[in-house]
């Protein structure tokens, strides 16, 4: 099959050779239980994260470096994977969370249909997605979690070459917005959509027009403002990228979601700008 999952539509045959993505078939680096999601999405004993290799976009400051660039992992069969979905589900976990699944989406459909958990499905994605991939999502995901990294073009090309990334990220989070809102006796999501956005240095600016997008979504949408931006991969090639954010730009943006009257908002503290809140990978 000549790949067209994401908007980068390659055309690889990922069957037997690598894709724009830089993977081939199903490669993981991790899973378990992760405790540092939204409170709603860990809630418990922490949501059953499987992290997988590879990535349509591929930013610069990637905190999942290593995974992005395919520098690591463990290929997998469509059979193990549907047991990963059965063992988190045994551990306890109280979702199966799909991190960066974009180019799997077939092979995690086929893995589903062997074994459904009884628990929430997570899609844990970058947002630069094709709506046509996003209605095969929709069949087995409950709870939609895109981070929206940008809105100017200029910034999406300096740090992921990738100038159309709005063009393709607006809409497919207007599509996933549509989820309906759901929670369960213990405040634990069940369904429904929550946009993430990292505040990048010197891009508070975009920042602010990610959150003024927000507001135009469903009430009933979250938005998870995340302040934990630290130079990771490639960050030294960007001189602007080689610190944290400042106080003030983060009070700019936290100001913008007032203004706007964004009620449903998660906001990060500024001290989890660490790498240790990056997992060590096992594969």
């Amino acid at each position: 099959m000549n790949c067209a999952l994401c908007p980068v539509s390659c055309g690889a045959d990922r069957k037997n050779s690598a894709g724009y993505c830089g993977v081939k078939g199903v490669k993981i680096a991790k899973y378990y239980l992760h405790p540092y999601e939204e409170p709603v999405i860990s809630h418990g004993k922490g949501s059953g994260c499987i992290f997988f290799c590879g990535c349509s976009l591929r930013c610069a400051f990637c905190q999942n470096y290593e995974l992005s660039r395919n520098e690591r992992g463990k290929e997998i069969t469509v059979e193990e994977l549907a047991g990963i979905f059965k063992e988190l589900e045994e551990q306890g976990a109280d979702n199966i969370n799909l991190v960066t699944p974009t180019h799997y989406v077939t092979e995690i459909a086929e893995a589903f249909a062997l074994y459904r958990p009884n628990i929430p499905v997570v899609y844990n994605t970058h947002g630069y997605e094709r709506i046509e991939t996003l209605k095969i999502v929709d069949g087995f995901a409950d709870i939609y979690l895109p981070d929206l990294k940008f809105i100017d073009p200029f910034l999406s090309e300096r740090y992921t070459g990738r100038a159309d990334y709005a063009k393709y990220a607006l809409p497919s989070v207007e599509f996933m917005a549509q989820k309906p809102l759901k929670f369960d006796e213990s405040g634990k999501m069940l369904s429904g959509c929550i946009v993430r956005h990292l505040i990048l240095p010197l891009a508070a600016y975009d920042s602010i027009k990610v959150a003024e997008f927000v507001a135009t979504l469903p009430k009933d949408v979250y938005f998870s403002l995340m302040s934990q931006y630290t130079p990771f991969g490639e960050a030294d090639k960007f001189p602007e990228l080689k610190r944290r954010i400042t106080d003030r730009e983060y009070k700019s943006v936290l100001a913008a979601v007032q203004r706007l009257g964004l009620t449903n908002v998660f906001l990060q503290d500024r001290e989890s700008a660490r790498t240790d809140f990056i997992p060590h990978w096992d594969f």
